[in-house]
């Protein structure tokens, strides 16, 4: 990744607007893979929603892409370039909370189109949650760039959509960029009125003694813990797992399932 923007830069656009775009940060290689890997994954995803009768609400949209193709795990090791901008954001270590993903098509929507944030309870100033969008083609307004609220992560109240639509923006960019936010923010999927798919992952994060909403070391299977990066382990959750038996719990400091940094 090559990013440009200084940490100083990014705490003051992130306090006030509460979010900002790393343009073209992801290398296309990298996204051509997710993009393939995307479409399989929401074959895989559908047959599991139509299967348990939840279907109708999640058109186009997959979960929990870590574990079913190697290319999320691979944005995972290459986005430790963000690393230092997430840190500060948590003020410490942060680990993956879901890592999802959306196929925008003309005349279809689901529930990511309308207007909400991705944090049930409103934290206020607290930094619990972080969002991230990987575009993985270029976001347009053509083609249903999300639209983002400004300021809105310092008001607990959802705004009506007169207010919402006439001041917030799209998030615009070239495939490869990655957009950050405040998970406080009100924001909304805009409307794709191309003849071409727009797609997307989400990686969101959280402080580690928040629960994750996959258990993502099971995953990826707990024994390849060792083979990761020191990066990719923490961020899937290795370094703040929960232990299970007496033998787990007591164990050293070095080789405690949630470790002493982790907040």
């Amino acid at each position: 990744m090559k990013l440009s923007l200084s940490l100083d830069q990014f705490n003051a656009i992130m306090a006030e607007r509460g979010w900002v775009v790393f343009e073209a940060a992801v290398s296309q290689d990298l996204v051509v893979r997710m993009t393939a890997d995307l479409e399989a994954a929401w074959d895989t995803c559908r047959a599991v929603m139509v299967r348990n009768g939840v279907a109708t609400d999640a058109d186009l949209t997959v979960h929990h892409l870590v574990g079913q193709r190697p290319s999320f795990l691979d944005y995972i090791d290459e986005s430790e370039a963000l690393d230092p901008y997430f840190e500060a954001y948590f003020e410490g270590r942060y680990i993956l909370n879901s890592f999802g993903g959306a196929i925008n098509t003309a005349g279809r929507t689901s529930y990511a189109h309308r207007i909400h944030r991705d944090i049930r309870s409103y934290s206020g100033e607290m930094p619990l949650l972080l969002n991230t969008l990987v575009m993985l083609d270029a976001f347009t307004p053509q083609n249903g760039a999300t639209w983002m609220l400004g300021g809105s992560h310092k008001r607990a109240e959802k705004p009506s959509d007169d207010e919402f639509y006439a001041k917030a923006e799209q998030a615009v960019g070239a495939a490869g960029s990655v957009l950050v936010f405040n998970s406080n923010v009100w924001h909304a999927g805009g409307n794709n009125t191309t003849d071409r798919s727009r797609r997307s992952v989400t990686p969101m994060y959280c402080r580690p003694f928040i629960k994750q909403q996959f258990d993502y070391p099971r995953a990826v299977g707990y024994d390849a813990g060792p083979s990761l990066t020191a990066h990719t382990r923490q961020v899937l959750g290795f370094n703040a797992r929960v232990p299970a038996t007496l033998d787990e719990w007591y164990q050293p400091p070095e080789r405690r399932m949630y470790r002493g940094d982790q907040g």
